[in-house]
């Protein structure tokens, strides 16, 4: 498009019209699609490095969710490149997180076996309300993390050694305690987790009617600054499930099913129990503060074997985290 004008020396002046809004409606649609088409790729393809990336990546429900505005933007603004793209990225956001809040668990014949883990941030955690949970829940085996000496012994004068008189123990003063009790006996196993991160006990759970199955008490190092080298090397070195034992990891694995660290521990023979039932999406951290729990990094994670009937998040006064339990069943 042009204008013209007569000119006062004769002739005509012709003066182009720049397509001002057509390029800043382009470039506003594409300042809004391509964050999200780049968060997709990085998902999709595991590519998170460094701290900073990693942390972020456990917003990638919410990022699933915006996606959509740019999408209609770009729909409504006919940018049909840009609609095409969004499109991609909402698509790929999607299939990453919905599946966790649909569930594809079926029935599973088996033992029964209840699970139940709680962070206790620094042995804070209200013991009067774990000792509720127990009794109500009556779980087999209690996945601790944060154990204090302190709650160990408040636990046991609240009831705790009557109702799970079995454990294994690596308390601490701080917040690499950890500790699991059992209704059932239970035999310590050396060197199953790794040496990297808080301690993470593991045990040899007998129980009633079948073999015994292992169980690993989980809680890396929070991939916060430099300790993002030792989260991925306390993942990747937790032990793979096995055809010769029935295996069960649970705890606070400060990661979550958007991270590619926990993805691949995924792979090697494991499955979410949340995400089996459709509560994959239920965040579990920060409880218990002005805001509301808003990621999911607490975890109870089974091998191929194992069936998952329910699971379900509570709220405990005093600790930062929610508790998980899961109802199973194991061969």
């Amino acid at each position: 498009m042009s204008t013209s004008a007569e000119s006062p020396v004769g002739g005509t002046i012709v003066t182009p019209v720049r397509r001002r809004r057509r390029f800043t409606g382009s470039a506003l649609t594409w300042m809004a699609v391509t964050p999200f088409a780049a968060w997709a790729v990085a998902r999709v393809a595991g590519l998170e490095r460094g701290s900073l990336p990693t942390q972020i990546m456990t917003a990638t429900p919410y990022a699933a969710a915006g996606s959509l505005v740019p999408l209609l933007i770009a729909a409504v603004g006919r940018k049909r490149a840009a609609t095409a793209v969004a499109l991609l990225a909402t698509t790929a956001l999607g299939f990453s997180v919905l599946p966790r809040a649909l569930g594809t668990a079926e029935a599973t014949a088996g033992r029964p076996f209840k699970v139940m883990t709680i962070n206790m941030l620094f042995g804070r955690a209200d013991i009067e309300a774990i000792m509720k949970l127990v009794r109500e829940f009556d779980p087999d085996v209690l996945s601790t993390q944060e154990l204090t000496p302190g709650a160990v012994s408040d636990l046991d004068a609240a009831g705790l050694k009557e109702l799970m008189p079995h454990r294994v123990l690596e308390d601490e003063w701080s917040a690499g305690g950890s500790g699991l009790y059992s209704k059932h006996p239970m035999a310590q196993l050396p060197d199953v987790a790794p040496p990297v991160g808080h301690k993470m006990p593991a045990a040899l759970v007998s129980l009633p009617g079948g073999n015994p199955i292992e169980f690993v008490d989980v809680h890396p190092y929070p991939p916060i600054g430099p300790n993002v080298v030792q989260w991925n090397d306390a993942l990747a070195a937790l032990p793979s499930a096995s055809p010769d034992r029935v295996r069960i990891l649970a705890g606070d694995f400060n990661a979550s099913l958007d991270h590619a660290a926990m993805r691949k521990l995924l792979a090697r023979g494991y499955k979410d129990a949340a995400d089996q039932v459709g509560a994959g999406l239920i965040p579990t951290w920060p409880a218990n503060r002005r805001m509301p729990p808003i990621i999911t990094i607490d975890h109870v994670l089974v091998d191929q074997r194992v069936g998952v009937r329910e699971v379900s998040v509570r709220d405990v006064p005093g600790t930062d985290h929610r508790a998980v339990l899961a109802e199973l069943t194991v061969p």
